[in-house]
């Protein structure tokens, strides 16, 4: 039994009065859903007063279907008839058409808690875009997989903007979708008329499991809360030349390339002695992405310690030993994420300050105490924010 009620349960049964004898345009996905698993498209129109007359789909497309990267186009909704606009393409928010005839957007996006994820980003524009059109935002609050207690990671340079990081946040920011919204209005002045429907029952301690809440995989290669805890490292891989197990049954997981010893990887990680994880020598065949059918040497990535594991820096000394290990090893080239000048790894990394720390041997540790004063200020930052304890 479920012990949390999400954001659309709780609008399920009470819809805020902004909605109320309004035409309604819904972003979403297939992971928004009730507790009971009913879909928000069928929670909204069985609203009264309440007008659901679009739908706004994210990265990976309504149903999450697409792969990353794949553009997905504005179709038809099959089964409610209503339009889906796609804002996974080159303006990546709505346009005036999209927003014609609405009175309110409401979001509701399962987040999984690390700055790369584009759901977050994709309500940031979204915001601006109703703030420019005078339509009001609806964010329906959802749990954070990792927790709303610990943050990792660098604070990005503000310059260093994309659409992996369009504004700074730690790799890993502890704050639910609905507090984020919050605080991006309020901090970076993006004028949205807002409201947040919260969450009941949820705990800043409580790991996924913890909610009773079903999993529906947010994105076709976030399949499990397990691959939602290694994520704020994970993503750091899709900025090289190893394969982030993407076509396996563990993505971000596992790790590997074609010209990598699997057991000296495993080795050299293990003598790091890093809090909360062990490191088993790993052989594994992508059947897409990288190295399709090609069979692959490294490591799986089991996360022993959930409080202790630090993601960020676990797989930071994964590409440091796996660079070290073989001179085949190379920074992934654009294009990424509509991007096509600069390195990926400067993306997901907010600025060339990791990548270059990488390539000139600073210790990890040296780097871990360079961002702990943008922690304890981004933990201030954010208190205001946080609707939860």
């Amino acid at each position: 039994m479920a012990l949390v009620r999400s954001g659309l349960d709780v609008l399920s049964r009470k819809p805020p009065a902004v909605l109320a004898g309004r035409r309604v345009a819904l972003l979403c996905h297939q992971a928004s859903v009730t507790h009971d698993l009913t879909h928000a498209v069928d929670a909204l129109l069985r609203l009264r007063r309440v007008k659901l007359v679009a739908l706004l789909a994210p990265e990976h497309g309504i149903a999450g279907a697409a792969q990353d990267h794949a553009r997905v186009g504005s179709t038809k909704d099959p089964a409610s008839g209503l339009p889906v606009w796609s804002l996974y393409d080159r303006s990546l928010a709505p346009g005036e058409a999209m927003l014609s005839g609405v009175d309110a957007l409401v979001v509701d996006l399962q987040d999984v808690g690390a700055r790369y994820y584009t759901f977050v980003w994709t309500t940031a524009l979204c915001m601006q875009a109703c703030a420019r059109a005078g339509v009001p935002v609806v964010v329906l609050d959802r749990p954070n997989p990792l927790g709303g207690l610990a943050m990792e990671g660098n604070l990005p340079d503000p310059r260093a903007t994309s659409f992996v990081g369009l504004y700074p946040l730690p790799a890993r920011h502890g704050m639910t979708i609905g507090e984020l919204a919050a605080y991006l209005n309020a901090t970076h002045a993006l004028g949205c008329d807002l409201t947040v429907v919260p969450m009941q029952g949820w705990r800043r301690a409580m790991g996924w499991e913890d909610t009773g809440l079903p999993w529906v995989a947010p994105s076709p290669n976030m399949p499990t809360p397990d691959t939602a805890r290694v994520y704020p490292g994970g993503c750091l891989i899709e900025g090289t030349n190893l394969s982030e197990g993407r076509g396996t049954t563990r993505p971000f997981e596992l790790v590997g390339a074609p010209f990598l010893d699997g057991r000296r990887l495993a080795a050299a990680l293990s003598r790091r002695r890093l809090p909360g994880v062990a490191f088993r020598p790993a052989t594994f065949q992508p059947a897409f992405h990288k190295y399709r059918r090609q069979l692959c040497g490294g490591v799986q990535v089991h996360v022993t310690g959930g409080s202790r594991f630090k993601p960020f820096l676990t797989y930071l000394a994964l590409i440091v030993e796996a660079r070290r290990q073989s001179r085949r090893f190379r920074w992934r080239r654009p294009p990424y994420e509509f991007e096509r000048r600069r390195l990926p790894i400067d993306l997901l990394g907010g600025g060339d300050g990791i990548r270059r720390a990488i390539e000139t041997g600073v210790a990890l540790s040296h780097l871990e105490a360079r961002w702990r004063a943008g922690l304890e200020d981004f933990a201030r930052r954010r208190r205001p924010y946080l609707l939860y304890r």
